[in-house]
């Protein structure tokens, strides 16, 4: 998607007010009353460097680039830390819109998201009325962002295994203590991901250039006929594909 018209003049000496996030959006809004949205894509990421000499912003520092440019670095923000942003992005999916901050629910990329995983607007019970009727497997209706915002492939699979479901389920049918479970894990796993700094598979990094570590505590996820962690489950991790997307699960213990 292209950038917004005069992307560049409208971000110059404005100063951000707030950093948040919706679902996948990176939020940033700036005194002109209108907020950057951000979005990775398929491989995108954000690094800090220094401008000049070895900087530190809160508990991390930050070196200055390395000479030259990377191809793929596609957005550069200067800012007064003295530090550089910088946007990169192999598959150029990633995405830079400026809306009116006062609209920002309204606009269509956020209008019909559903609530935050981590927020106390998701509960067993909004996710039972979000499933019911569907008859869709539950794993693909998590990864609607209209069920819940945010969840990504390998999260979802970690918190199915945890909450003994299998990704085949109908939707419809996780209901009560199964709904009670999947809320708890769901909450459970993020949290996890979360302080451990993400998960590096591919091409993730952290802004200060470190990998995340929640790959090396995945249950189910890219651990395709390996045993299952439970003690007292025998079954082995089994890959499916479901909507074009690798699902992992054990068989024995999720049902």
């Amino acid at each position: 998607m292209p950038f917004p018209p005069h992307f560049a003049e409208r971000l110059t000496s404005r100063h951000v007010k707030r950093l948040s996030r919706r679902a996948k959006y990176i939020l940033a809004d700036l005194d002109s009353g209108e907020t950057l949205v951000m979005h990775l894509g398929m491989s995108g990421r954000f690094s800090v460097h220094a401008m000049g000499r070895e900087l530190r912003l809160g508990n991390y520092v930050y070196e200055p680039a390395k000479a030259g440019r990377d191809k793929h670095d596609h957005v550069i923000i200067r800012t007064d830390a003295p530090a550089e942003i910088v946007f990169n992005d192999h598959r150029r999916f990633g995405l830079m819109l400026l809306v009116d901050t006062a609209l920002l629910e309204t606009h269509p990329l956020f209008e019909a998201l559903g609530p935050e995983p981590l927020s106390t607007g998701f509960t067993a019970k909004s996710l039972e009325d979000s499933l019911r009727g569907r008859r869709t497997p539950v794993k693909s209706a998590l990864l609607d962002q209209h069920t819940v915002a945010g969840l990504g492939n390998i999260y979802v699979c970690e918190a199915l295994f945890y909450a003994g479901i299998s990704p085949k389920r109908v939707a419809s049918s996780v209901r009560a203590e199964r709904a009670r479970a999947l809320v708890r894990a769901i909450r459970s796993v993020l949290r996890a991901a979360i302080k451990a700094g993400g998960s590096s598979l591919r091409d993730y990094a952290q802004a200060n250039g470190a990998l995340g570590e929640f790959q090396h505590r995945f249950a189910v996820y890219d651990r395709e006929g390996k045993p299952c962690p439970r003690s007292n489950c025998k079954g082995k991790i089994k890959r499916i594909v479901q909507g074009g997307r690798s699902t992992f699960f054990c068989p024995g213990c999720q049902s």
